[in-house]
């Protein structure tokens, strides 16, 4: 189903905090393929969770050189 492909958490459990916490994402690193996120518990810092998003390759046009 399309409509459940770019689900945000916006709360997650913290083992830290023994609880369920509105969670922060935080941008990791910027990969070929996509952008890889970390949700982050916002009172002690620790990690609950990641989440991969696949950013689609570029279609380009490309003009040929002119003929002289």
């Amino acid at each position: 189903m399309k409509e459940f492909e770019e689900l945000e958490a916006t709360a997650l459990f913290c083992p830290n905090c023994k609880k369920t916490v509105p969670v922060r994402k935080k941008l990791l690193l910027v990969l070929p393929d996509g952008e890889l996120y970390e949700y982050l518990c916002p009172f002690c810092g620790t990690s609950v969770g990641s989440k991969k998003i696949k950013i689609k390759p570029q279609v380009g046009i490309k003009k040929r050189p002119k003929k002289m």
